[in-house]
């Protein structure tokens, strides 16, 4: 029988989202890195306004509104911001413009597994780099891959580390005038962000979400910053009305009142400290993050009977059995609350394995007895 699709896409293993249990039932949801906390009230007053007879008309192209609020917000023209519906279709829409079948695409391994995906069905090549010591991005491997488009997923997911803006500039220095992204999706999240350097290199495209900092993941709602002719290149691209005239308005409230989301960050950022100090007390390695989520590892211990326990309990983590980090779980940031029931679901799970590990220090050792 001859196959329906190309045989790329026949071959291909899809890209697989985090859980989403059905709406209503009862779970601590700490899997897919949304933000526990509402989105502005604002946001709500403009869909509730915008729901009326306008709605059978098609939304403005360009989402107008929506770009125009980003534009005022970060101090960008418009002619420099393409809006997309989540950053996950401004991905999708750079590695349509940028590659072809055969041409290589360079990021970290690990990293956004939706890269792979995309890859993928452009019948890329894909030059995937280690990352470094202690988890640092690769950025001067990836400068020697001399790839047509090259990726950085930062901070990087799953494991919250973080590159440098010199370091990425240097990048964009070294690979133009290939197209180098910065995904910033968690950027939010962190203590610096490489925005400037859409205005300052011709090849650089930076992509921010609402999904995360903003809590709007069930709007679909992101935007690319690069320069006219990078922008220029993705219209070509884009599907005609990608956002709906819901989201458009959504988008535009939210950022409107930024003042809501640093609120909300500096919650996350100050319950993603006190979980990090707890996991590594608990036995894990955790690196300092800079996203909404952290990395708990036992190294060379997998994690899927733990991330099943979890589940068993009602609290969903993200696991990643045939990943680098299948001795991992990703945790996204709750509220105090939520974090603590994980904690004390966690504990008694996680208890028995570091006290394999580590025989000598257990309580009554001879080892332990003479510290």
């Amino acid at each position: 029988m001859t196959a329906m699709f190309r045989e790329a896409i026949e071959r291909m293993t899809p890209y697989t989202p985090g859980e989403q249990p059905r709406l209503g039932k009862r779970v601590i949801k700490l899997n897919t890195n949304e933000n526990p906390y509402p989105p502005s009230p604002m946001v709500r007053r403009a869909v509730v306004k915008s729901a009326g007879s306008s709605l059978r008309l098609y939304p403005p192209p360009r989402a107008d509104e929506f770009v125009g609020a980003a534009a005022r917000l970060y101090g960008i023209s418009r002619e420099m911001i393409i809006a997309g519906n989540g950053s996950d279709e401004l991905l999708a829409m750079l590695f349509r413009a940028a590659l072809g079948p055969g041409d290589k695409v360079a990021y970290a391994l690990p990293t956004y597994s939706l890269y792979d995906t995309l890859a993928a069905i452009q019948e890329a090549r894909v030059a995937a780099i280690p990352l470094g010591p202690a988890f640092a991005p690769p950025l001067s491997e990836l400068a020697n891959q001399h790839a047509r488009l090259t990726i950085v997923c930062n901070p990087n997911s799953p494991c919250g580390t973080i590159a440098e803006p010199d370091g990425l500039d240097s990048l964009a220095q070294a690979i133009a005038p290939n197209l180098l992204v910065i995904d910033e999706a968690y950027v939010d999240f962190a203590e610096t962000n490489a925005l400037h350097l859409a205005k300052r290199h011709g090849n650089v495209a930076v992509l921010r979400t609402l999904s995360k900092s903003f809590s709007l993941a069930g709007m679909r709602l992101g935007f690319c910053f690069a320069q006219p002719p990078v922008i220029e290149g993705l219209l070509k691209v884009k599907d005609s009305y990608n956002l709906s005239r819901l989201a458009v308005t959504a988008g535009a409230a939210a950022l409107a009142d930024a003042a809501w989301m640093r609120r909300n960050v500096e919650l996350v950022k100050r319950t993603r400290a006190a979980t990090e100090k707890r996991l590594r007390q608990m036995g894990f390695e955790v690196p300092p993050s800079q996203a909404n989520f952290v990395l708990a590892r036992i190294a060379g211990h997998p994690m899927d009977a733990i991330a099943n326990a979890l589940r068993r309990r009602g609290i969903l983590v993200r696991h990643f059995p045939r990943s680098v980090f299948a001795d991992a779980l990703r945790i996204s940031i709750g509220r105090p609350a939520e974090m603590a029931a994980l904690f004390k679901a966690l504990e008694p799970l996680v208890k028995p394995i570091v006290a394999a590990r580590e025989p000598a220090n257990r309580p009554g050792s001879s080892r332990a007895l003479k510290q």
